[in-house]
């Protein structure tokens, strides 16, 4: 009797010895990009822009961090992630730098309804880590009058060296990329107004 006791209680235990070890994998770490906070601007603006979302090419919208190892292999990770979506990240820090580099401005987000607002739109085609240990931000960007028409249009490469190893050091080195993106941008802003 009691080497069948013994048996059900081996066999009660078993999945729970097997879950504990199924779960015992470390968690992901996930990463917030580092920027300014976003404030409400002036009541009485010198000029309004309206930030959409950028649009992404398909292997940065993940959740992975992406790292180029060689000149032509993406790999995401898997145990560094992004709190939130990149896009939206990209899209909110672009919005609290332009805040910043522009105090006399408004910045919102798109469709605000003003019709003197300045749109700007942005393609962002690399935002990763590099092998030759670098952080990278490239694409697009074009101001728009709310007619459409094109006020100016530029390419971005932004190049920042990590300060150490480890992804926390590419995150911090990818947003000090993306604060030169914005510093472009409102350099922009400041000559077409």
């Amino acid at each position: 009797m009691r080497h069948v006791t013994q048996r059900i209680m081996l066999m009660l235990l078993l999945p729970l010895l097997l879950s504990a070890c199924a779960s015992s994998s470390p968690s992901a770490s996930r990463y917030v990009l580092p920027g300014g906070e976003l404030t409400s601007g002036p009541s009485e603006p010198e000029g309004v822009v309206e930030v959409s979302a950028p649009r992404l090419p398909h292997y940065l919208d993940v959740e992975g961090i992406i790292m180029q190892t060689d000149d032509i292999t993406l790999q995401e990770a898997n145990g560094h992630q992004w709190a939130e979506a990149i896009g939206r990240q990209l899209e909110r820090g672009l919005r609290a730098r332009l805040s910043a580099a522009l105090p006399s401005w408004r910045v919102v987000r798109d469709a605000s309804g003003d019709e003197q607002a300045i749109r700007l739109r942005l393609e962002v085609d690399q935002f990763q880590g590099r092998h030759d240990g670098s952080a990278i931000a490239s694409g697009q960007w074009q101001l728009l009058n709310a007619q459409g028409d094109v006020l100016a249009m530029e390419s971005f490469n932004a190049d920042t060296p990590l300060a150490e190893d480890g992804y926390p050091a590419l995150v911090r080195a990818l947003g000090k990329s993306w604060d030169r993106v914005g510093e472009q941008i409102a350099q922009a802003l400041k000559e077409v107004q």
